[in-house]
């Protein structure tokens, strides 16, 4: 596992009507270097409504140029059925306070050959743009920015991406009564255009879909998702390899769960899209939640990060 970088917190405001950005520091030495559409895993440790002590990791893009690593931004989404970590962030951080991060990963970077670059974000989805767009205006690249939200609730950046974007930016907002044509949208885009999108399930969904009926191949379509586990059933599930058997909580992921026993599993995304903590199931029916695993896979293994036991009891592989 990479070693966790401590950060101090420079600022803290806010951005959107739910949304708080946040600026970091290293706390000693520098920050490692990052490109276009890297993300960081921070670690939250506070108290869970229930006054326990809980500790929250959780995927949040960098939006900062990545020119200059000098510092790192975060935006932080308050969501509405949150497990915690984004309660968090919005009611405890403060400028000072010092939190652990893990070194950049990046699992949305940019083609840069492509024709033309046409980025689709939903709400808090605009993040890994931010860090696209520094760069796609130093290549003087073909590029364009659709922007979905909530004005109630979302639209971060907004005036600042009109001013920098011009007409290279669309904004629709749901709140105003505004929809993206999504289908249109695809459909008047030049041969060879790449297409990026993050946001809601619903959202990527819709551009999925509509480029699969448009004949897009599937090379051309880039998405980001980091789905959040989301709560169930308390389970217990028996590691084979040490004999040890843990219960999971119902707002807690089964990732977390081996995490506070200090058993480590690969990881990058913690969202279920990219692979790295995939493993084997030995006894037991699992919910899937994941984005990444078929349906052959899905027979014999899980991703801890967001699936879940489908009843009591899960035996597994480590």
């Amino acid at each position: 596992m990479s070693k966790a970088i401590a950060v101090r917190v420079e600022r803290v405001r806010n951005v959107a009507p739910t949304i708080r950005e946040f600026s970091l520091r290293a706390l000693n030495g520098e920050l490692p270097p990052f490109s276009p559409g890297s993300h960081v895993v921070v670690t939250m440790k506070g108290q869970d409504a229930s006054g326990k002590t809980r500790q929250w990791k959780n995927a949040y893009s960098l939006l900062s140029d990545p020119r200059d690593p000098s510092e790192y931004r975060i935006a932080v989404r308050l969501q509405e059925q949150s497990r915690g970590g984004s309660v968090f962030m919005h009611q405890q951080v403060q400028p000072g306070d010092v939190l652990e991060i893990t070194p950049p990963a990046n699992l949305f970077a940019p083609l840069w050959r492509g024709h033309k670059q046409l980025m689709i974000a939903g709400g808090v989805g605009i993040t890994p743009f931010m860090s696209y767009l520094p760069e796609l205006q130093r290549r003087g690249a073909n590029f364009e920015l659709v922007y979905c939200f909530r004005g109630k609730q979302t639209g971060a950046y907004r005036e600042q991406l009109a001013a920098s974007l011009g007409e290279r930016l669309q904004c629709f907002d749901a709140d105003a009564g505004e929809r993206c044509d999504l289908g249109a949208l695809l459909a008047a885009q030049p041969r060879g255009t790449h297409v990026y999108v993050c946001g809601p399930q619903l959202l990527l969904d819709g551009v999925r879909q509509h480029a699969a009926l448009l004949g897009y191949p599937q090379s051309l379509v880039h998405f980001e998702e980091f789905a959040a586990p989301q709560p169930g059933d308390v389970f217990s599930v028996t590691l084979n390899q040490r004999d040890l058997t843990i219960r999971v909580e119902a707002e807690q992921s089964l990732l977390e769960a081996l995490e506070e026993k200090g058993i480590e599993v690969p990881n990058l995304c913690r969202g279920g899209v990219c692979g790295q903590c995939v493993t084997r199931v030995v006894e037991g029916q699992v919910e899937h939640r994941d984005s990444f695993l078929d349906a052959g896979e899905r027979e014999h293994c899980m991703m801890p990060c967001v699936s879940r036991a489908k009843g009591k009891h899960l035996v597994l592989d480590l």
